[in-house]
């Protein structure tokens, strides 16, 4: 993935809007966030397992380690995804257009996706991403 996306969240009431750009393959990801003018907000990289993210203007609550595990969660090969959440005693289900992840019974994160849109809900935190861009 090379592109530019526009990222809406909302977390407790708070909403944010960002551009970015995503440049992210099997090795890795880079995000620049950008703000509606096209000043820089933030930097993050997640490479060989760490995360690096540096904002004066992303609050806190956006963790990195969160940006990154919704992306993975979004994007990332099912097979790799149902391994890797199984081994932390989750289970996924991938209908092809919506993902979802449970602790038992309960639905943890719920992805839907089409063609110009990804929408996360991270049901545990609290929080929902909307995602828009050219994702064919």
């Amino acid at each position: 993935m090379d592109m530019a996306q526009q990222i809406s969240a909302s977390y407790k009431g708070m909403k944010f809007f960002l551009n970015a750009w995503v440049i992210a393959d099997e090795t890795g990801m880079e995000m620049v966030l950008l703000n509606e003018l096209g000043a820089r907000m933030g930097d993050l990289s997640y490479r060989n397992g760490q995360v690096s993210f540096s904002s004066p203007m992303v609050p806190s609550v956006l963790k990195p380690e969160y940006i990154v595990a919704d992306f993975q969660i979004s994007f990332y090969n099912t097979a790799a995804l149902r391994q890797a959440l199984n081994d932390c005693g989750l289970s996924f289900e991938d209908t092809g257009n919506s993902r979802r992840i449970f602790k038992g019974k309960t639905i943890v994160i719920e992805v839907e996706k089409d063609r110009n849109t990804v929408t996360l809900v991270n049901h545990r935190l609290g929080y929902t991403y909307t995602l828009e861009g050219d994702f064919e």
